[in-house]
């Protein structure tokens, strides 16, 4: 059976064409009685909106290019979840370019696939764009939305990453503790936006206003996982009694479960003689019961979509965006023992 074409609808509906696609496009003037005129025609003759002729007509791909710079990390992959969810509410496909090889992976994104028109606008994740692919992007105007932090002429979604470490450090002091070690990001996970840098930054002020001098010694990195988390607090646990901390302020929940861990294969009890605090409210948090500082990713990346649909509706950029996080306690911290 051959396929109806738009024509047809509006012949039926007594309407041109453009008042067609303008009605089941959603995008134009018509009034509501056109349209219900126009969709009651579709359905009769079950004509199904061509994608390439709505793109030809709209200029638009209804496709989003997403930026990553790894996949395999629970943080990056929740905010792509809650990214999708709202593309596809919305209408919208996605393309995800995951930048975690060479630099000329991701000079080809950027000098290539991004300019082959095949997506109306970008998200980038935790990735500091340079003022070379800004411009690139705006030169072509494609809309970009930054997630992680400050870019500038980008609007962004980020968290203030200094007063999450703060706020974790400030649970363990006002519980008691007052030797709280730090397992933080390794040198080499500062280049974008210098999160490890910020949450060690938040920890140690936290420490100074309560008259606490941060101490070297019970300060470790490592990458951000498990097994990184496990390695630096077998270390800081291995300690002589008096110099090792009574607690762990961890600056991802994959690190903090790494920290649990460690402590129960040295035969420490936690949180009697450990207690443990983590950053992300991860999926197994709630497990663990480990005590965390919540940063809603997925809503994170559902509010860039946000963000950056109004911009291609308005042709307005939008403002940064601060979003909100929450100390979520649960029974890996409690107060120290005498």
């Amino acid at each position: 059976m051959a396929s109806v074409g738009i024509s047809e609808v509006a012949r039926l509906a007594g309407v041109s064409t453009a008042t067609v696609s303008r009605a089941l496009s959603g995008r134009g003037a018509v009034s509501a009685a056109t349209k219900q005129r126009v969709e009651i025609a579709a359905a009769e003759l079950d004509y199904v909106v061509s994608s390439n002729a709505s793109s030809l007509a709209s200029g638009r791909t209804r496709n989003i290019g997403v930026l990553l710079p790894v996949l395999d990390r629970w943080y990056f992959t929740s905010v792509l979840s809650g990214a999708q969810r709202a593309l596809l509410h919305a209408g919208y496909d996605l393309t995800l370019y995951s930048l975690d090889g060479s630099g000329s992976e991701r000079t080809q994104v950027f000098e290539h696939f991004l300019l082959r028109q095949r997506v109306d606008a970008v998200i980038a994740v935790s990735l500091e764009l340079s003022p070379q692919e800004v411009s690139r992007l705006h030169e072509l105007r494609k809309p970009v939305v930054g997630i992680g932090g400050p870019i500038p002429g980008v609007p962004t979604v980020s968290i203030d990453d200094i007063a999450i470490a703060t706020l974790a450090t400030e649970h363990l002091l006002a519980l008691g503790h007052t030797r709280i070690g730090h397992i933080g990001g390794a040198p080499e996970f500062d280049a974008d936006f210098h999160l490890p840098r910020q949450r060690q930054q938040g920890y140690e002020e936290a420490l100074r206003a309560a008259d606490l001098a941060p101490d070297p010694r019970i300060i470790r990195n490592a990458d951000f996982t498990t097994e990184g988390g496990y390695r630096a607090a077998k270390q800081l646990l291995g300690l002589p009694a008096r110099e090792r901390p009574t607690a762990i302020f961890a600056a991802s929940d994959e690190m903090a479960i790494g920290a649990m861990l460690a402590a129960r294969d040295l035969g420490l009890e936690v949180p009697g003689e450990l207690s443990v605090v983590g950053v992300d409210d991860h999926d197994l948090a709630e497990f663990f019961g480990l005590t965390t500082v919540a940063q809603f990713p997925r809503e994170q990346g559902a509010h860039a979509v946000s963000m950056l649909l109004e911009e291609l509706e308005s042709g307005a950029p939008q403002l940064d965006s601060l979003m909100q996080f929450e100390l979520r306690v649960r029974s890996s911290t409690i107060r120290p023992r005498p």
